[in-house]
């Protein structure tokens, strides 16, 4: 059964109602006036440009938001669990559509949280804070041999690829970054016309496949890259090591959504499954990585060089930061993907079970640079369930520069979590590559929502910051974010976790540190 298939047979079945109420009964009006009514709802639905469910689903779709209407208790059942009982993002999902339509309320009767609750955490604020400032503060991507810097935003679109993602929904990301002034990751699928076409700035990610700048036997192709990396919209390059969702393994793209478009792209078959390879061909060691992050900053004329990992062994962390003293250079940046991120389809036990979260990644990596004497030359970006200002604020405490959110922009362009990605049937038209739903998603509109939910999260961000009594998040400390431990007492960041000093590492190591620093080789990664 079509999805047009129910608008079809009330069509019908008005048409024959009203040919009935002429030629037999005006009693049949009855029947022919509702019909009509819901024939007009259908076309009505089949025009607006505000829902693309109901684009996509006319008139049947209006039972989702009739599902909303009569929340808690039937929506605590049918819409906040999938297939596999785990609860869906619902309070986020509600802020970012609040946010990307500027709808966002006050909250009445206080908080919903536990404050009591065993890992509640919140911000110390100051007694006498500060006024918010009108212009948030932005991060240089850029160091000492970099020779195009570029000043990142204090919230990002996360990686996500056009294959992933329909070419409209990559429109409307990319047209929302253009109209915020942030920065759109392209994610590993390389780049296409969707990411160039509106004018947004673009984070460039080569992954294990090399998409966009692959050989015929999947190798990395200098002169490609260096082709494209000349266009002025890529303004950094990121190459992924692993992402948080499904660290050691390549990403999947199943073949019925490998079109001819897509492939071209990406540079393989049409039609077949793309899986991208665990680990990268150009290189198999610390120093190894390091030397082909310089060689990409040669080919990209200086532009901005780093890559993304989701923390895994702490020794493994610490051999790229002795390469990176080694061959004497450091990338602008690395960003840290918790194991708590992801979008796409990924195993269920690499989900739950690999992978370092968010927190304990972004403080090691933090660390190990800090007590290398790097931090100042390498900026560090975090992704991994970033959805609200609070999140931003607490990233950037916990070592964070700036931050980058996937999930959160995909409900800014209308992802209602169907979890229909892999199946080509997506609702709404955001993770599909079929053109009819696809449609569905206005990028006029989705562009605006995408710009209106980023300005207000990072508006929320700078007034969190400005409550704490800082501006630049430079300022913030770890006292400043506490978390409670036991139902009655509470500990801030500065006493849950240990925090080098500057060059601590290269001058005394402290004893939880003095065993993985020894076992460090910048000549392999851990086995």
């Amino acid at each position: 059964m079509t999805r047009f298939t129910y608008l079809g047979g009330i069509a019908l079945l008005a048409l024959a109602t009203l040919g009935l109420s002429v030629a037999l009964s005006p009693w049949w009006w009855l029947a022919a006036g509702p019909l009509l009514a819901l024939t007009g709802l259908g076309v009505y639905d089949l025009l607006q440009r505000d829902h693309s469910i109901l684009r996509n689903y006319p008139v049947v779709g209006h039972l989702r938001f009739l599902m909303e209407e009569i929340r808690p208790e039937i929506q605590q059942y049918f819409i906040e669990r999938n297939t596999d009982g785990r609860p869906f993002d619902r309070e986020v999902r509600s802020l970012v559509y609040q946010r990307a339509k500027a709808t966002e309320a006050e909250q009445p009767f206080g908080t919903e949280r536990e404050v009591y609750e065993v890992g509640y955490e919140h911000f110390v604020h100051a007694m006498c804070p500060l006024p918010t400032p009108e212009q948030p503060p932005r991060v240089r991507i850029g160091g000492p041999d970099c020779r195009q810097p570029y000043d990142m935003a204090l919230l990002n679109v996360s990686a996500m690829s056009f294959g992933s993602l329909s070419s409209n929904a990559i429109l409307a990301l990319n047209s929302g970054a253009a109209r915020g002034g942030f920065a759109h990751d392209t994610g590993e699928g390389g780049l296409s016309e969707y990411h160039l076409r509106p004018g947004g700035d673009l984070v460039w990610e080569i992954g294990t496949g090399y998409f966009g700048c692959r050989t015929d036997d999947g190798g990395f192709d200098e002169s490609k890259f260096a082709a494209k990396a000349a266009n002025p919209a890529v303004r950094c390059v990121s190459l992924k090591l692993s992402q948080g969702a499904k660290p050691g393994l390549g990403g999947v793209l199943p073949g019925p959504k490998v079109n001819a478009e897509i492939a071209s792209v990406r540079g393989v078959p049409q039609g077949v499954t793309v899986i991208s390879p665990p680990a990268h061909k150009v290189f198999s060691t610390p120093v190894g990585l390091i030397e082909f992050l310089v060689r990409i900053r040669e080919l990209s004329d200086g532009k901005p060089v780093g890559f993304k990992l989701c923390v895994g062994s702490r020794r493994d962390v610490l051999a790229v930061c002795k390469a990176m003293i080694e061959v004497g250079t450091a990338p602008d940046f690395i960003i840290v993907d918790g194991s708590e991120g992801g979008t796409g389809a990924a195993p269920l036990e690499f989900l739950d079970h690999i992978g370092t979260p968010l927190t304990e990644g972004l403080i090691t990596l933090h660390n190990a640079l800090v007590g290398t004497g790097l931090r100042d030359r390498v900026k560090i970006g975090a992704s991994g369930k970033v959805s609200s200002g609070s999140d931003i604020v607490k990233r950037l405490i916990q070592g964070a520069d700036y931050t980058n959110a996937a999930r959160a922009m995909m409900f800014a362009v209308g992802c209602i979590q169907a979890q229909k990605c892999h199946t080509n049937l997506c609702p709404v038209g955001v993770a599909t590559q079929d053109a009819r739903r696809a449609r569905a998603l206005d990028v006029a509109d989705k562009s605006e929502r995408v710009e209106q939910f980023q300005r207000a999260t990072v508006r929320s961000a700078t007034q969190i910051m400005a409550s704490i009594g800082v501006h630049d998040p430079d300022e913030l400390r770890p006292h400043m974010l506490r978390r409670r431990v036991t139902p009655t007492e509470m500990r801030s960041y500065a006493e849950l976790y240990e925090w080098l000093r500057p060059g601590e590492l290269l001058a005394e190591p402290p004893e939880g540190w003095v065993h993985d620093w020894k076992a460090a080789d910048p000549s392999r990664f851990t086995a």
